[in-house]
This record gives structure tokens, C-alpha cells and sequence, in this order.
């Protein structure tokens, strides 16, 4: 009688799993929607208590109301996790490089872009449009799985930071196609002159497709590809919890764990041959 209890309330747990997972797939989180509901409670305290304030003043209308129910209890902001520490790094690494030419591909804007803009002129391509302007950023729309015929040796440092693993997976309107971040390293090859310098980076973890969000790449598997064109100058990572390491020797154990990550971020900085 007692397993049989266990195991009804396992399926129960798993039942209740599962539909969380079905109503976050179409959008609607119940655990979110759970804690805006309770904070609810102190945002009508809160008004009532800013309109008894007010009183007979009249130096402000009210608009429309705009609950901000999930920053209360939240951090000043965060110094964690990939984007944060790839973007601050690889625009340092870059401004002590100070290279003639750089050209970004489908990096953040809004971040590392933006940090390399504060202090250089840098040319960025992606397969998406872009409808403002910046006068530091110049911007062409290119699909990188084909070559631009006019990029051949094209500059002497490119970036692409958590931008390839995406490359043919159709996620941001590109063709489907299995070998597209390959044919992307190879372009950049192509574009890259020699003794240029390559700012790369992707998940690293157990190689695998999580479609159509991305991949994610063992490093032996990236230091095989990479080996017949470029040397490694540096590595450096991001592992699960978001915590930054560089100057990185990659020995056999970190190369055959993924410097134990399932979802991290490797930094690699290649020498073109």
C-alpha cells in the first residue's frame, strides 16, 4: 500500500512538472504568475498609501498604472554570467590590440559592440537588419554562410562571440543547414589576413544540437577544427554558475571535461597561420 502511495504521488509531481513545462513553452509561467499575484498585495498597499500623501496636491496627474511586481527583492544588477564577462574581456583583450581593422559578426549589440564603440570605429555584419545608426558602428547585412566575394583577406581582427553555434539553425531567419557553422569558420578564415587575430566564442559542454536555440561544442572537438589554420594564443571560460576564468591551460583533463561545464562558454582567441 505504502509503494503504491509513492508512486501515485511521483506520477502527481511529474503530471505537475510537465504541464509547468507545457505553459512556459506557449508563455504563461504559473510559478511567475504565482508570485505576482502575492505581490499584488503590497503594490495596492503601497498606492493607496501614495494617494493618502498626495492629498489636495495637484503637481503630478496619475497615468496609467504600470506594476513593477519583480524588482523589489532583486540585486543592484549582476557581474555574472556569459555575455557579461565574454563582452568586458574580449573588448579589453581588443583595445590592447588596437588592430587596424576590426570586424564583429553577430555579437551583441547592445553590449559588446557597444563597449568596443566607446573607443574605436568597428564594423559589424549580421544576417539581420538594422534600422538605426551609431557613428562608431558601421553595419552591412550578410549572410556569413556565404562569402561577400569583395572580403577576401578582408581585415586583420574579427569577433564573433555567441554568434556561431546558432549559424543554420534557422533561430534568427537563416537557411536550415547542418554544416553552417562550419562554412562560417571558413569565411572567416577567408576574410581574416594572415597573422590576423580570431575572438571567438561558443557554449562548450557535451557536443550536441538543442534545436533551434543553438549548439553546444566539446573543445576537442573546436581544437580540431580550428588546428589547421590558426594557433591558440589564449583561453578562457565561463562555467555553469557564471563565473569567470582566463589564462587557461588547456591540458587533457579540462579538454575531455569541457572544464567541467554542460552549459558553459569557451573564449578562444586564434592566431590565423
Amino acid at each position: 500500500m505504502h509503494c503504491g502511495r509513492k508512486s501515485i504521488e511521483v506520477m502527481i509531481r511529474n503530471f505537475i512538472h510537465r504541464l509547468y513545462d507545457f505553459l512556459a513553452f506557449w508563455g504563461f509561467n504559473l510559478r511567475a504568475f504565482s508570485a505576482k499575484w502575492r505581490a499584488m498585495r503590497w503594490y495596492r498597499q503601497d498606492f493607496r498609501t501614495l494617494q493618502k500623501q498626495q492629498g489636495k496636491d495637484t503637481s503630478f496627474a496619475w497615468g496609467i498604472r504600470l506594476p513593477m511586481l519583480g524588482e523589489r527583492h532583486n540585486e543592484a544588477g549582476t557581474t555574472k554570467g556569459q555575455y557579461f564577462h565574454q563582452d568586458l574581456y574580449v573588448a579589453r583583450l581588443i583595445y590592447a590590440q588596437n588592430p587596424a581593422k576590426h570586424l564583429d559578426i553577430g555579437s551583441r549589440l547592445d553590449g559588446f559592440v557597444a563597449h568596443l564603440a566607446v573607443f574605436r570605429q568597428v564594423e559589424v555584419m549580421d544576417i539581420r537588419p538594422l534600422e538605426s545608426s551609431v557613428p562608431t558602428i558601421s553595419f552591412r547585412q550578410a549572410d556569413l554562410m556565404q562569402l561577400p566575394t569583395d572580403m577576401l583577406e578582408y581585415c586583420d581582427s574579427i569577433s564573433s562571440l555567441h554568434a556561431i553555434e546558432h549559424f543554420g539553425l534557422g533561430r534568427y531567419g537563416d537557411s536550415i543547414d547542418y554544416w553552417g557553422y562550419l562554412k562560417a569558420i571558413e569565411n572567416i578564415t577567408k576574410m581574416l589576413q594572415k597573422g590576423g587575430i580570431f575572438y571567438f566564442s561558443v557554449p562548450i559542454g557535451k557536443q550536441r544540437i538543442e534545436f533551434n536555440a543553438h549548439r553546444v561544442f566539446a573543445i576537442a572537438y573546436l581544437l580540431e577544427v580550428f588546428a589547421p589554420h590558426y594557433s591558440l594564443e589564449s583561453f578562457a571560460y565561463i562555467d555553469d554558475k557564471g563565473d569567470f576564468f582566463d589564462n587557461i591551460t588547456l591540458d587533457q583533463h579540462k579538454i575531455a571535461t569541457n572544464c567541467g561545464c554542460h552549459y558553459g562558454c569557451g573564449i578562444f582567441v586564434w592566431r590565423k597561420k
